[in-house]
């Protein structure tokens, strides 16, 4: 492959990955929706409409819908942990201007920019995840409550639980990639200056 298809390469496998990235996000975010409108809509009229929503052009427009909604989640959990990851990003950068100096410092090596590309992918699903771990839980607790089941509160109580579980995991796995890329940028960045650039680590970059 010649020098000139590189670059075309990597933005294609970037474009790919964040649309699987948005989709992973939003299939969670539609579960949660669908959820709450399942709930309001009560147990007989779901029952009714059941065979639509089974269809192919149903299927077709939650695809559409999940992708959607994955990027209005990956903004709104972004926009929602801004604090924290400034908070995270000053342990080892003391200003915007350094941060954004040590990014650049490696982008001529594509095996650094690689793993930094990797950490942000992970970095974002579960950023998103942490929102889609709470709506979700409140549509099933939504529906627990709209819905015949047995042993409704034992049900409540578990989903709570779980939900809140999965929100914190969720959120420490985002808390320590994020951390972790930025600890791993500066050194990075400290060796590149150096001339000795570093070969492992990726970077939880803001996106």
């Amino acid at each position: 492959m010649s020098q000139l298809n590189k670059p075309e390469a990597s933005g294609v496998v970037a474009a790919t990955a964040m649309f699987v990235e948005v989709l992973v996000i939003g299939v969670g975010a539609l579960a949660g929706v669908f959820g709450c409108v399942a709930a309001v809509a009560g147990y007989a009229n779901m029952r009714r409409i059941a065979t639509v929503l089974s269809s192919a052009p149903a299927s077709a427009v939650g695809l559409s819908a999940a992708y959607a909604l994955g990027i209005i989640f990956d903004r709104a959990a972004d926009h929602l942990l801004t604090s924290p990851r400034r908070r995270l990003r000053r342990r080892y950068f003391s200003t915007n201007s350094s941060y954004d100096e040590a990014r650049k410092a490696i982008l001529e090596f594509p095996h650094l920019v690689a793993m930094s590309d990797y950490a942000r992918s992970r970095m974002r699903i579960c950023r998103g995840w942490l929102l889609d771990c709470l709506l979700l839980t409140f549509a099933a607790s939504l529906l627990i409550w709209r819905f015949p089941v047995q042993d409704r509160l034992s049900l409540f109580i578990a989903v709570i639980v779980l939900g809140g579980l999965c929100a914190t995991g969720f959120y420490l796995c985002w808390r320590s990639i994020t951390e972790t890329g930025y600890k791993k940028l500066a050194q990075q960045a400290s060796h590149v200056a150096a001339g000795v650039p570093s070969q492992g680590g990726g970077v939880a970059a803001n996106a």
